[in-house]
C-alpha cells in the first residue's frame, strides 16, 4: 500500500534522528578560551569536556523538522519528550495530533491516522534499516547534543585545528569511526561524523545556536546528515520551548480497528 509523503515523513524522520539538567559544579581542567590549546594532552581535554557534558532525568521540546531527501522538502511540527534511558516520544502535529512514535530501550512503536495503520517491533528494527549498530543511549545522545561513543573510555587522540577541539579513536578496526569537534570555550559538542571505513557512506550531525535552557546549554538546532553512498538526506531539527519538567507524561495507546503494517 503506497503512503501519503507525510506518512513516509513522519516514519523516516524519527528513525533517522535516530538512525538534563546537573551543570558541573567543578572548574574544568582546561581554562576556557577562544582558540585550542597547542599540544593539549588527550587525558586533560576528555576530562573536561566530561565535566561539561549536559546530565538530565526528563527533557522535552517542540521541534520544527524539515525533512529534504533531494527529491521532496517538508516540514512537520513534532512535540518530543525524552526520559533518560527509558523512552524518546514524539507526537507529529498538524493543528491535531497526526501520528505518535515511542521508543524504549526494547520496542519501536508508532501509529498515523492517515491511513489507520501502525506498527511495533523492537530496537534492532532501526539498525536493520540502516545497517547500522546505534543503542537506544546513542539514539537519545544524538538528540541532546552528546557524543555517541564514551569519550572516557577507550583510546582517543586529538586532531590539531585552528577553532575546534576533535577526537577520534587510534584505532582503525571499527565500524562506524568517530569524529568529535568540540567548542574550545564552552566544550560543547559542535559536530559529530561517522564514516563507515570502506565505503562511501557517512553520518554527519551538527549542533548549532546552542541555549541555556535552566542554567544549562542544550543545542538550539541540530542538522543530520546521511550519505548511503548514492543519496544525501538531510533532517534539520529546530528546538523551542525546550525544559526539563519533574514530570513528565508518555502517553501512546494505539486506537483500535488500526492495521499492522509491515516495514
Amino acid at each position: 500500500m503506497k503512503q501519503q509523503p507525510l506518512t513516509g515523513l513522519w516514519i523516516k524522520t524519527p528513525i533517522l534522528i535516530a538512525l538534563m539538567v546537573v551543570a558541573a559544579c567543578k572548574a574544568p581542567a582546561l581554562s576556557p578560551s577562544r582558540v585550542p590549546m597547542k599540544n593539549i594532552e588527550t587525558k586533560e581535554l576528555t576530562k573536561s569536556i566530561g565535566k561539561q557534558q549536559l546530565d538530565y532525568k526528563k527533557f522535552r521540546s517542540r521541534v520544527k523538522t524539515t525533512y529534504d531527501d533531494g527529491r521532496r522538502k517538508q516540514q512537520i511540527i513534532v512535540n518530543m519528550r525524552l526520559e533518560k534511558a527509558k523512552s524518546i516520544w514524539m507526537s507529529a502535529n498538524m493543528i491535531v495530533p497526526i501520528a505518535k512514535l515511542l521508543i524504549t530501550p526494547e520496542k519501536v512503536s508508532f501509529y498515523e491516522k492517515f491511513q489507520k495503520t501502525f506498527f511495533k517491533g523492537d530496537v534492532s528494527f532501526i539498525n536493520e534499516q540502516f545497517n547500522t549498530n546505534f543503542e537506544f543511549s546513542d539514539l537519545q545522545n544524538l538528540l541532546m547534543g552528546l557524543p555517541l561513543s564514551d569519550i572516557n573510555r577507550g583510546r582517543w587522540e586529538t586532531i590539531s585545528h585552528p577553532k575546534y577541539y576533535i577526537l577520534t579513536p587510534r584505532s582503525n578496526n571499527i565500524r562506524f569511526r568517530p569524529t568529535f569537534f568540540f567548542d574550545p570555550e564552552s566544550f560543547q559538542l559542535l559536530e559529530q561524523r561517522f564514516m563507515v571505513p570502506g565505503t562511501a557512506q557517512s553520518l554527519t550531525v551538527k549542533y548549532l545556536n546552542h541555549q541555556k535552557v535552566e542554567g544549562v546549554f542544550v543545542p538550539g538546532e541540530v542538522h543530520i546528515s546521511l550519505f548511503d553512498g548514492n543519496a544525501l538526506t538531510r533532517i534539520i531539527m529546530e528546538y523551542t520551548r525546550a525544559d526539563f519538567p519533574d514530570r513528565l507524561s508518555i502517553p501512546f495507546d494505539i486506537p483500535q480497528g488500526y492495521k499492522p503494517i509491515e516495514m
